[in-house]
Protein backbone atom coordinates (compact mmCIF):
# COMPACT_ATOMS: atom_id res chain seq x y z
CA UNK A 1 0.00 0.00 0.00
CA UNK A 2 1.56 3.16 -1.03
CA UNK A 3 -1.45 5.63 -1.15
CA UNK A 4 -1.24 9.21 -1.79
CA UNK A 5 -0.76 11.50 1.44
CA UNK A 6 -0.78 15.11 1.30
CA UNK A 7 2.27 16.43 2.33
CA UNK A 8 0.46 18.41 5.22
CA UNK A 9 -0.13 15.03 6.73
CA UNK A 10 3.62 13.78 6.14
CA UNK A 11 5.12 16.94 8.21
CA UNK A 12 3.27 16.01 10.88
CA UNK A 13 3.29 12.98 11.00
CA UNK A 14 7.33 13.19 10.37
CA UNK A 15 7.42 15.90 13.42
CA UNK A 16 6.57 13.03 16.01
CA UNK A 17 8.38 10.43 14.50
CA UNK A 18 11.47 13.53 14.92
CA UNK A 19 10.88 13.72 18.30
CA UNK A 20 11.09 10.12 19.39
CA UNK A 21 6.55 9.32 19.27
CA UNK A 22 4.77 7.26 17.26
CA UNK A 23 2.06 8.76 14.58
CA UNK A 24 -0.26 6.56 12.49
CA UNK A 25 -3.00 7.72 10.42
CA UNK A 26 -6.38 5.98 11.73
CA UNK A 27 -10.33 5.51 10.82
CA UNK A 28 -12.05 6.45 8.04
CA UNK A 29 -9.26 8.04 6.26
CA UNK A 30 -7.31 4.90 6.12
CA UNK A 31 -10.67 3.13 4.60
CA UNK A 32 -11.11 5.66 2.06
CA UNK A 33 -7.05 5.59 1.09
CA UNK A 34 -7.43 1.66 0.68
CA UNK A 35 -10.65 1.54 -1.07
CA UNK A 36 -8.90 4.74 -3.59
CA UNK A 37 -11.61 7.48 -2.31
CA UNK A 38 -10.63 10.97 -1.25
CA UNK A 39 -10.67 10.89 2.40
CA UNK A 40 -12.92 13.58 3.80
CA UNK A 41 -10.75 14.65 6.66
CA UNK A 42 -7.56 13.53 8.15
CA UNK A 43 -6.96 11.88 11.66
CA UNK A 44 -4.04 10.73 13.48
CA UNK A 45 -3.28 9.16 16.36
CA UNK A 46 -0.33 8.98 18.96
CA UNK A 47 1.37 7.49 21.48
CA UNK A 48 1.66 11.45 22.81
CA UNK A 49 -0.45 13.01 25.37
CA UNK A 50 -2.32 15.94 24.40
CA UNK A 51 0.38 18.42 26.76
CA UNK A 52 3.20 16.59 24.70
CA UNK A 53 1.42 17.25 21.22
CA UNK A 54 1.21 20.61 22.02
CA UNK A 55 4.32 21.52 22.71
CA UNK A 56 5.60 19.92 19.72
CA UNK A 57 3.08 22.10 18.21
CA UNK A 58 2.56 25.66 19.97
CA UNK A 59 0.24 26.90 16.91
CA UNK A 60 -2.43 24.34 18.30
CA UNK A 61 -5.56 24.27 20.19
CA UNK A 62 -6.94 21.58 22.84
CA UNK A 63 -10.66 22.33 23.85
CA UNK A 64 -12.41 18.82 24.36
CA UNK A 65 -12.40 15.87 27.20
CA UNK A 66 -11.30 13.23 24.75
CA UNK A 67 -7.54 14.53 24.20
CA UNK A 68 -8.47 15.29 20.50
CA UNK A 69 -5.98 18.43 19.60
CA UNK A 70 -6.34 20.23 16.95
CA UNK A 71 -3.04 21.04 14.19
CA UNK A 72 -2.66 23.70 11.98
CA UNK A 73 -1.10 23.17 8.67
CA UNK A 74 -1.62 26.81 7.57
CA UNK A 75 -2.77 24.66 4.24
CA UNK A 76 -4.62 26.25 1.77
CA UNK A 77 -7.33 23.07 1.84
CA UNK A 78 -10.18 23.45 3.57
CA UNK A 79 -9.98 19.78 4.27
CA UNK A 80 -5.98 20.01 5.89
CA UNK A 81 -6.03 23.51 7.61
CA UNK A 82 -6.36 21.80 10.61
CA UNK A 83 -5.76 18.26 11.24
CA UNK A 84 -6.88 16.59 14.60
CA UNK A 85 -4.39 14.47 16.42
CA UNK A 86 -5.35 11.99 19.42
CA UNK A 87 -3.47 10.08 21.92
CA UNK A 88 -4.31 6.47 22.41
CA UNK A 89 -7.10 5.60 24.60
CA UNK A 90 -9.21 3.68 26.34
CA UNK A 91 -12.59 4.49 26.76
CA UNK A 92 -14.50 3.07 30.31
CA UNK A 93 -18.42 2.22 30.29
CA UNK A 94 -20.42 4.45 28.69
CA UNK A 95 -23.14 4.84 30.91
CA UNK A 96 -25.81 7.21 28.90
CA UNK A 97 -25.05 5.17 25.78
CA UNK A 98 -23.65 8.37 24.46
CA UNK A 99 -20.70 9.41 25.78
CA UNK A 100 -17.68 7.01 27.64
CA UNK A 101 -17.96 7.83 31.60
CA UNK A 102 -13.79 8.35 31.39
CA UNK A 103 -11.48 8.44 28.59
CA UNK A 104 -7.74 7.00 30.07
CA UNK A 105 -4.57 7.46 27.95
CA UNK A 106 -3.02 4.25 26.79
CA UNK A 107 0.41 3.87 25.25
CA UNK A 108 -0.33 0.73 22.96
CA UNK A 109 -1.85 1.40 19.70
CA UNK A 110 -3.98 -1.99 20.00
CA UNK A 111 -5.72 -0.52 22.89
CA UNK A 112 -7.00 2.57 20.99
CA UNK A 113 -7.59 0.23 17.84
CA UNK A 114 -10.26 -1.87 19.91
CA UNK A 115 -12.39 0.45 21.01
CA UNK A 116 -13.28 1.49 17.49
CA UNK A 117 -16.90 0.45 16.13
CA UNK A 118 -16.51 -0.90 12.96
CA UNK A 119 -13.55 -3.77 11.60
CA UNK A 120 -13.03 -1.46 8.43
CA UNK A 121 -12.88 1.65 10.57
CA UNK A 122 -9.82 0.33 12.57
CA UNK A 123 -6.99 0.48 10.74
CA UNK A 124 -3.56 2.30 11.35
CA UNK A 125 -1.27 3.56 9.24
CA UNK A 126 2.48 4.70 9.46
CA UNK A 127 3.45 7.15 6.79
CA UNK A 128 6.87 6.74 7.51
CA UNK A 129 7.31 3.02 7.21
CA UNK A 130 3.88 2.36 5.19
CA UNK A 131 2.82 -0.14 7.82
CA UNK A 132 -1.00 -1.19 8.08
CA UNK A 133 -2.23 -2.22 10.88
CA UNK A 134 -5.31 -4.43 10.55
CA UNK A 135 -5.84 -6.25 14.29
CA UNK A 136 -9.39 -7.18 13.28
CA UNK A 137 -9.29 -8.27 9.60
CA UNK A 138 -10.83 -5.37 8.67
CA UNK A 139 -8.99 -5.53 5.21
CA UNK A 140 -10.79 -8.88 4.16
CA UNK A 141 -14.37 -7.20 5.17
CA UNK A 142 -12.94 -4.29 3.29
CA UNK A 143 -12.81 -6.88 0.11
CA UNK A 144 -15.79 -8.79 1.23
CA UNK A 145 -17.53 -5.48 1.06
CA UNK A 146 -18.94 -6.35 4.52
CA UNK A 147 -19.43 -3.87 8.07
CA UNK A 148 -18.74 -5.70 11.20
CA UNK A 149 -18.17 -4.09 14.47
CA UNK A 150 -14.46 -4.13 16.65
CA UNK A 151 -15.15 -7.28 18.67
CA UNK A 152 -18.25 -8.16 20.44
CA UNK A 153 -21.53 -5.94 18.53
CA UNK A 154 -23.63 -5.82 21.78
CA UNK A 155 -20.20 -4.18 23.29
CA UNK A 156 -20.42 -1.51 20.90
CA UNK A 157 -23.31 -0.31 20.24
CA UNK A 158 -23.92 -0.52 23.67
CA UNK A 159 -21.40 1.99 24.17
CA UNK A 160 -22.47 4.37 21.63
CA UNK A 161 -26.15 3.44 20.15
CA UNK A 162 -25.18 6.36 17.73
CA UNK A 163 -22.96 3.31 15.63
CA UNK A 164 -26.67 1.59 14.40
CA UNK A 165 -26.70 4.22 12.20
CA UNK A 166 -23.94 5.24 11.48
CA UNK A 167 -23.82 1.08 10.33
CA UNK A 168 -26.60 1.99 8.33
CA UNK A 169 -25.12 5.07 6.45
CA UNK A 170 -21.61 3.14 6.19
CA UNK A 171 -23.71 0.34 4.19
CA UNK A 172 -25.37 3.25 2.36
CA UNK A 173 -22.34 5.32 1.21
CA UNK A 174 -20.48 2.01 0.23
CA UNK A 175 -22.72 0.07 -0.98
CA UNK A 176 -21.89 -2.62 1.86
CA UNK A 177 -23.57 -5.46 3.30
CA UNK A 178 -23.84 -5.86 7.34
CA UNK A 179 -22.57 -9.15 8.82
CA UNK A 180 -25.63 -11.10 10.07
CA UNK A 181 -24.63 -10.88 13.91
CA UNK A 182 -23.86 -7.05 13.71
CA UNK A 183 -26.89 -6.48 11.97
CA UNK A 184 -29.27 -8.89 14.98
CA UNK A 185 -27.16 -6.89 17.17
CA UNK A 186 -28.51 -3.67 15.67
CA UNK A 187 -31.83 -4.75 15.49
CA UNK A 188 -31.96 -6.05 19.12
CA UNK A 189 -30.42 -3.10 20.73
CA UNK A 190 -32.22 -0.13 18.27
CA UNK A 191 -33.86 0.76 21.43
CA UNK A 192 -31.09 3.00 22.78
CA UNK A 193 -31.03 4.96 20.28
CA UNK A 194 -34.26 6.63 22.29
CA UNK A 195 -30.56 8.01 24.35
CA UNK A 196 -29.37 9.61 21.54
CA UNK A 197 -29.53 13.51 20.40
CA UNK A 198 -31.85 14.27 17.83
CA UNK A 199 -28.41 16.32 16.76
CA UNK A 200 -26.58 13.49 15.97
CA UNK A 201 -28.76 11.70 14.62
CA UNK A 202 -29.34 14.32 12.61
CA UNK A 203 -26.27 14.07 10.88
CA UNK A 204 -26.04 10.90 10.31
CA UNK A 205 -28.63 11.17 8.16
CA UNK A 206 -27.31 14.47 6.49
CA UNK A 207 -23.64 12.01 5.85
CA UNK A 208 -26.14 9.32 4.17
CA UNK A 209 -28.23 12.01 2.25
CA UNK A 210 -25.25 13.53 1.18
CA UNK A 211 -24.02 9.95 0.17
CA UNK A 212 -24.25 8.58 -3.68
CA UNK A 213 -26.50 5.95 -2.68
CA UNK A 214 -29.16 7.15 0.78
CA UNK A 215 -32.11 5.00 -0.67
CA UNK A 216 -30.14 2.40 0.42
CA UNK A 217 -29.68 3.50 4.15
CA UNK A 218 -33.66 4.23 4.45
CA UNK A 219 -34.30 0.52 3.31
CA UNK A 220 -32.14 -0.57 5.84
CA UNK A 221 -33.93 1.71 7.96
CA UNK A 222 -37.17 0.56 7.56
CA UNK A 223 -36.07 -3.37 7.28
CA UNK A 224 -34.60 -2.74 11.08
CA UNK A 225 -37.10 -0.80 12.58
CA UNK A 226 -34.88 2.03 12.82
CA UNK A 227 -36.85 4.65 11.00
CA UNK A 228 -39.20 5.42 13.97
CA UNK A 229 -36.00 7.27 15.93
CA UNK A 230 -35.50 9.19 12.63
CA UNK A 231 -38.48 9.53 10.41
CA UNK A 232 -41.15 7.78 11.35
CA UNK A 233 -43.56 9.48 8.86
CA UNK A 234 -41.60 8.67 5.94
CA UNK A 235 -42.36 4.50 6.78
CA UNK A 236 -46.27 5.35 6.78
CA UNK A 237 -45.70 5.59 2.97
CA UNK A 238 -44.28 1.90 2.83
CA UNK A 239 -46.69 -0.18 0.46
CA UNK A 240 -49.58 2.54 -0.22
CA UNK A 241 -50.39 2.32 -3.30
CA UNK A 242 -51.20 5.24 -6.05
CA UNK A 243 -53.37 6.08 -8.92
CA UNK A 244 -53.17 5.46 -12.71
CA UNK A 245 -49.94 8.12 -13.14
CA UNK A 246 -48.03 6.39 -10.76
CA UNK A 247 -46.67 2.64 -11.11
CA UNK A 248 -44.84 3.03 -7.92
CA UNK A 249 -45.66 3.05 -4.20
CA UNK A 250 -45.35 6.21 -2.28
CA UNK A 251 -42.73 4.50 -0.28
CA UNK A 252 -40.86 3.65 -3.99
CA UNK A 253 -41.88 6.79 -5.43
CA UNK A 254 -40.14 8.33 -2.33
CA UNK A 255 -37.23 6.69 -3.00
CA UNK A 256 -36.82 7.11 -6.54
CA UNK A 257 -37.78 10.82 -6.32
CA UNK A 258 -34.59 11.46 -3.93
CA UNK A 259 -32.04 8.80 -5.80
CA UNK A 260 -32.88 10.85 -8.85
CA UNK A 261 -31.53 14.55 -7.27
CA UNK A 262 -28.55 12.58 -6.07
CA UNK A 263 -27.50 11.55 -9.69
CA UNK A 264 -28.11 14.79 -10.58
CA UNK A 265 -25.72 16.00 -7.62
CA UNK A 266 -28.22 18.57 -6.77
CA UNK A 267 -28.30 20.64 -3.38
CA UNK A 268 -28.69 18.50 0.35
CA UNK A 269 -32.53 20.58 -0.08
CA UNK A 270 -33.96 19.32 -2.86
CA UNK A 271 -32.36 15.89 -1.97
CA UNK A 272 -34.58 16.25 1.42
CA UNK A 273 -37.55 17.71 -0.38
CA UNK A 274 -37.72 15.38 -3.06
CA UNK A 275 -37.54 12.78 -0.30
CA UNK A 276 -40.15 14.62 1.96
CA UNK A 277 -42.12 16.13 -1.41
CA UNK A 278 -44.80 13.00 -1.17
CA UNK A 279 -44.92 12.23 2.59
CA UNK A 280 -48.49 13.86 2.99
CA UNK A 281 -49.96 11.25 0.41
CA UNK A 282 -50.80 8.23 2.95
CA UNK A 283 -53.16 11.10 5.23
CA UNK A 284 -55.06 12.65 2.48
CA UNK A 285 -55.41 9.26 0.20
CA UNK A 286 -59.16 8.77 -0.58
CA UNK A 287 -60.39 5.66 -2.01
CA UNK A 288 -57.85 3.03 -3.92
CA UNK A 289 -57.08 1.44 -7.30
CA UNK A 290 -56.24 3.81 -10.12
CA UNK A 291 -58.50 6.65 -9.40
CA UNK A 292 -57.39 7.06 -6.55
CA UNK A 293 -56.73 10.63 -4.81
CA UNK A 294 -54.24 12.98 -2.51
CA UNK A 295 -55.77 16.38 -2.71
CA UNK A 296 -54.32 18.38 -0.43
CA UNK A 297 -50.95 16.04 -0.12
CA UNK A 298 -48.84 18.93 -0.42
CA UNK A 299 -50.11 20.98 2.16
CA UNK A 300 -50.09 17.99 4.69
CA UNK A 301 -46.52 16.98 3.49
CA UNK A 302 -45.32 20.29 3.75
CA UNK A 303 -46.52 20.86 7.73
CA UNK A 304 -45.24 16.95 8.44
CA UNK A 305 -42.01 17.90 6.29
CA UNK A 306 -41.79 20.87 9.25
CA UNK A 307 -42.37 19.16 11.88
CA UNK A 308 -39.49 16.11 11.04
CA UNK A 309 -36.65 18.80 10.19
CA UNK A 310 -37.87 20.80 13.20
CA UNK A 311 -37.51 17.26 15.94
CA UNK A 312 -33.81 16.48 14.25
CA UNK A 313 -32.82 20.08 14.92
CA UNK A 314 -32.09 21.48 11.31
CA UNK A 315 -31.25 25.16 11.22
CA UNK A 316 -34.31 26.99 10.61
CA UNK A 317 -33.56 28.35 6.95
CA UNK A 318 -33.10 24.49 5.97
CA UNK A 319 -36.26 23.92 7.51
CA UNK A 320 -38.38 26.33 5.96
CA UNK A 321 -36.70 25.84 2.65
CA UNK A 322 -37.79 22.51 2.48
CA UNK A 323 -41.09 22.70 3.94
CA UNK A 324 -41.97 25.44 1.06
CA UNK A 325 -40.45 23.03 -1.69
CA UNK A 326 -42.97 20.53 -0.28
CA UNK A 327 -45.39 22.69 -0.39
CA UNK A 328 -45.23 24.15 -4.15
CA UNK A 329 -43.70 21.09 -5.58
CA UNK A 330 -47.38 20.29 -7.45
CA UNK A 331 -47.32 23.59 -9.68
CA UNK A 332 -49.34 24.03 -12.45
CA UNK A 333 -47.66 24.19 -15.78
CA UNK A 334 -49.61 23.21 -18.72
CA UNK A 335 -48.70 25.94 -21.67
CA UNK A 336 -52.14 26.54 -22.71
CA UNK A 337 -53.51 27.44 -19.54
CA UNK A 338 -51.04 28.56 -17.32
CA UNK A 339 -51.34 32.51 -16.99
CA UNK A 340 -48.42 34.57 -15.85
CA UNK A 341 -49.94 36.27 -13.54
CA UNK A 342 -50.67 32.80 -12.00
CA UNK A 343 -46.48 32.32 -12.42
CA UNK A 344 -46.14 35.89 -10.71
CA UNK A 345 -47.98 34.63 -8.05
CA UNK A 346 -45.57 31.64 -7.48
CA UNK A 347 -42.57 33.32 -7.91
CA UNK A 348 -43.19 35.47 -5.34
CA UNK A 349 -44.32 33.09 -2.89
CA UNK A 350 -41.64 30.50 -3.83
CA UNK A 351 -38.92 33.39 -4.01
CA UNK A 352 -37.21 34.25 -6.80
CA UNK A 353 -33.95 32.72 -5.60
CA UNK A 354 -35.74 29.07 -5.15
CA UNK A 355 -37.49 28.26 -8.11
CA UNK A 356 -34.87 26.93 -10.07
CA UNK A 357 -34.41 24.34 -6.73
CA UNK A 358 -38.46 23.86 -6.70
CA UNK A 359 -38.38 23.06 -10.51
CA UNK A 360 -35.69 20.36 -10.29
CA UNK A 361 -37.80 18.74 -7.17
CA UNK A 362 -40.54 19.03 -9.78
CA UNK A 363 -38.08 16.66 -12.47
CA UNK A 364 -38.09 14.32 -9.53
CA UNK A 365 -41.21 14.25 -8.84
CA UNK A 366 -41.80 13.30 -12.48
CA UNK A 367 -39.01 10.80 -12.51
CA UNK A 368 -39.96 8.99 -9.15
CA UNK A 369 -43.84 8.48 -10.97
CA UNK A 370 -41.87 6.30 -14.22
CA UNK A 371 -42.40 8.83 -16.18
CA UNK A 372 -39.26 8.29 -19.15
CA UNK A 373 -38.55 12.42 -19.24
CA UNK A 374 -37.52 14.67 -16.27
CA UNK A 375 -37.77 17.63 -18.17
CA UNK A 376 -40.73 17.99 -20.74
CA UNK A 377 -41.45 20.53 -23.43
CA UNK A 378 -44.08 21.46 -20.89
CA UNK A 379 -41.72 22.12 -18.05
CA UNK A 380 -39.12 23.77 -20.28
CA UNK A 381 -41.60 26.44 -21.31
CA UNK A 382 -42.21 26.92 -17.65
CA UNK A 383 -38.68 27.42 -16.71
CA UNK A 384 -38.60 30.39 -19.90
CA UNK A 385 -41.78 32.04 -18.37
CA UNK A 386 -40.27 31.76 -15.18
CA UNK A 387 -36.82 33.32 -16.28
CA UNK A 388 -38.68 36.30 -18.08
CA UNK A 389 -41.35 37.15 -15.43
CA UNK A 390 -38.32 37.38 -12.97
CA UNK A 391 -37.99 41.27 -13.95
CA UNK A 392 -41.56 41.75 -13.06
CA UNK A 393 -42.53 43.20 -9.68
CA UNK A 394 -43.00 39.91 -7.68
CA UNK A 395 -42.39 41.68 -3.66
CA UNK A 396 -42.97 44.98 -2.45
CA UNK A 397 -40.02 45.52 -2.60
CA UNK A 398 -40.28 45.82 -6.02
CA UNK A 399 -42.82 47.99 -6.34
CA UNK A 400 -41.89 51.55 -7.40
CA UNK A 401 -43.97 52.94 -4.42
CA UNK A 402 -42.21 52.37 -1.14
CA UNK A 403 -43.43 52.17 2.75
CA UNK A 404 -42.29 56.06 2.89
CA UNK A 405 -44.02 57.04 -0.11
CA UNK A 406 -47.83 55.48 1.29
CA UNK A 407 -46.95 57.10 4.68
CA UNK A 408 -46.58 60.84 2.48
CA UNK A 409 -49.68 60.20 0.08
CA UNK A 410 -52.17 59.12 3.40
CA UNK A 411 -50.23 61.13 6.04
CA UNK A 412 -50.26 58.20 8.25
CA UNK A 413 -47.32 56.98 10.81
CA UNK A 414 -45.59 53.45 10.05
CA UNK A 415 -48.16 51.05 11.15
CA UNK A 416 -50.33 47.82 9.67
CA UNK A 417 -51.91 50.20 7.37
CA UNK A 418 -48.84 50.83 5.12
CA UNK A 419 -48.33 47.39 5.07
CA UNK A 420 -52.09 46.08 4.00
CA UNK A 421 -52.06 49.21 1.36
CA UNK A 422 -48.26 48.06 -0.06
CA UNK A 423 -50.05 43.85 -0.41
CA UNK A 424 -53.37 45.59 -2.35
CA UNK A 425 -51.01 47.35 -4.44
CA UNK A 426 -48.69 44.14 -5.04
CA UNK A 427 -51.76 42.23 -5.75
CA UNK A 428 -52.30 44.78 -8.30
CA UNK A 429 -48.75 44.73 -10.00
CA UNK A 430 -49.35 40.82 -10.57
CA UNK A 431 -51.86 41.03 -11.98
CA UNK A 432 -51.05 43.50 -14.58
CA UNK A 433 -47.04 44.96 -14.59
CA UNK A 434 -47.96 47.80 -16.53
CA UNK A 435 -49.76 49.04 -13.37
CA UNK A 436 -46.04 49.26 -11.34
CA UNK A 437 -45.74 53.28 -12.20
CA UNK A 438 -45.32 55.79 -9.43
CA UNK A 439 -48.22 57.62 -11.18
CA UNK A 440 -50.63 54.52 -11.34
CA UNK A 441 -49.68 53.46 -7.60
CA UNK A 442 -49.66 56.51 -6.09
CA UNK A 443 -53.48 57.05 -7.95
CA UNK A 444 -54.19 53.79 -6.29
CA UNK A 445 -53.01 54.81 -2.85
CA UNK A 446 -55.22 57.56 -2.76
CA UNK A 447 -57.84 55.50 -3.60
CA UNK A 448 -57.26 53.10 -1.05
CA UNK A 449 -56.22 55.75 1.82
CA UNK A 450 -59.84 56.84 2.04
CA UNK A 451 -60.79 53.46 3.29
CA UNK A 452 -61.75 52.71 6.91
CA UNK A 453 -59.03 50.07 8.65
CA UNK A 454 -61.62 47.20 8.36
CA UNK A 455 -62.41 48.02 4.67
CA UNK A 456 -58.56 47.73 4.51
CA UNK A 457 -57.78 44.35 6.14
CA UNK A 458 -60.51 42.90 4.18
CA UNK A 459 -59.37 44.18 0.82
CA UNK A 460 -55.61 42.91 1.95
CA UNK A 461 -56.89 39.60 2.93
CA UNK A 462 -58.54 39.59 0.11
CA UNK A 463 -55.44 39.96 -1.72
CA UNK A 464 -53.52 36.95 0.41
CA UNK A 465 -56.26 34.84 -0.43
CA UNK A 466 -56.42 35.36 -4.16
CA UNK A 467 -52.81 34.55 -4.11
CA UNK A 468 -53.60 31.56 -2.33
CA UNK A 469 -57.27 30.93 -4.49
CA UNK A 470 -55.75 31.13 -7.31
CA UNK A 471 -52.94 28.67 -7.32
CA UNK A 472 -54.97 26.49 -5.40
CA UNK A 473 -57.47 26.76 -8.65
CA UNK A 474 -54.70 25.65 -11.12
CA UNK A 475 -53.59 22.82 -9.00
CA UNK A 476 -57.25 22.18 -8.59
CA UNK A 477 -57.95 21.94 -12.35
CA UNK A 478 -54.86 19.64 -12.55
CA UNK A 479 -56.32 17.19 -10.46
CA UNK A 480 -59.83 17.98 -11.92
CA UNK A 481 -58.50 16.92 -15.31
CA UNK A 482 -55.92 13.97 -14.75
CA UNK A 483 -57.13 12.32 -11.61
CA UNK A 484 -60.80 12.31 -11.51
CA UNK A 485 -63.29 10.62 -13.64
Amino acid sequence: MKPSIPKEIRDVSDAFQSAGFEAYLVGGCVRNLLLKREPKDWDITTNATPDEIQKLFPDSFYENDFGTVGVKTGSEDGALTVVEVTPYRIEEKYTDKRHPDAVKFAKKLEDDLKRRDFTINAFAYDPASEELVDLFDGRKDLDAKIIRAVGNAEDRFNEDALRILRAVRLAANLEFGIESQTRDAMQRHKGLLEFVSKERIRDELTNMVEGDHPWIGFELMRELGLLKFAMPELEEGWMVGQNKHHIYTVWEHNMRAMQYAVENKWTFEVRMAALLHDVGKPRSKRGDGPDSTFYGHEIIGAKMAFQMLNRLRFPKKFVEKVAKLVRYHLFYYNVDEVTESSVRRLIARVGAEDMGDLIQVRMCDRIGSGVPKAEPYKLRHFQFMVEKLQRDPISAKMLKLKGEDVMRVCGIEPGPRVGAILEVLLEDALDDPAKNTSEMLEARTKELCGMSDAELKKLAAGAREKNIGLEEEAVGEIKKKHWVK
